[in-house]
């Protein structure tokens, strides 16, 4: 079954990348966690809305992609629902912003450079990789996506709606 696999791959992957790892530097950097009653706030709310995002799009990869947000046990169908509707990357802004969250929680340069490097990584990873092994897979259906569907920024048109239409 899909949902104990989706499971272990959220906790696994992005518990790894956006939890132990900014820990594990905010403990070897020396930096002392204060957590300051207004940064608390600052950097709560972007954190519980990266973990809202996170779970919608684990969410809609198990029950309408039949598959994992782990490159190993990948979607078998193309996810265009939800958030996908506005930006190609929603799980990966997801955990960047739970990234930057900590940071601010932890007033944390380490995590922030952390983030910064994260980020480039996974920017290089979706252009060079990703993309092109779901140009593959999906063929003109992704092809279609890519051209009405923005990789990071969402493109809001009234017009559209900033929503993804499929043109078939």
């Amino acid at each position: 079954m899909v949902v104990p696999r989706s499971l272990f791959y959220i906790a696994l992957i992005p518990g790894t990348v956006a939890g132990v790892i900014p820990w594990l530097l905010v403990q070897s950097s020396g930096e002392t966690v204060r957590l300051v009653p207004s940064l608390w706030l600052i950097g709560l709310l972007p954190l519980l809305a990266g973990l809202v995002l996170l779970l919608w799009c684990n969410g809609l990869f198990t029950f309408v992609g039949k598959g994992t947000l782990a490159p190993i046990d990948a979607p078998i169908f193309l996810v265009r629902a939800g958030p996908y509707h506005w930006i190609r990357n929603p799980m990966y802004v997801a955990v960047l912003t739970i990234i930057l969250s900590e940071a601010i929680l932890f007033h944390s340069l380490s995590v922030v450079g952390y983030a910064l490097a994260f980020g480039t990584f996974l920017h290089l990873w979706v252009m060079f990789v990703e993309e092109p092994s779901l140009r593959e897979q999906f063929g003109e259906s992704y092809e279609t996506y890519l051209h009405t569907v923005p990789r990071w920024m969402p493109r809001w048109s009234p017009r559209r709606g900033g929503r993804y239409r499929d043109t078939k």
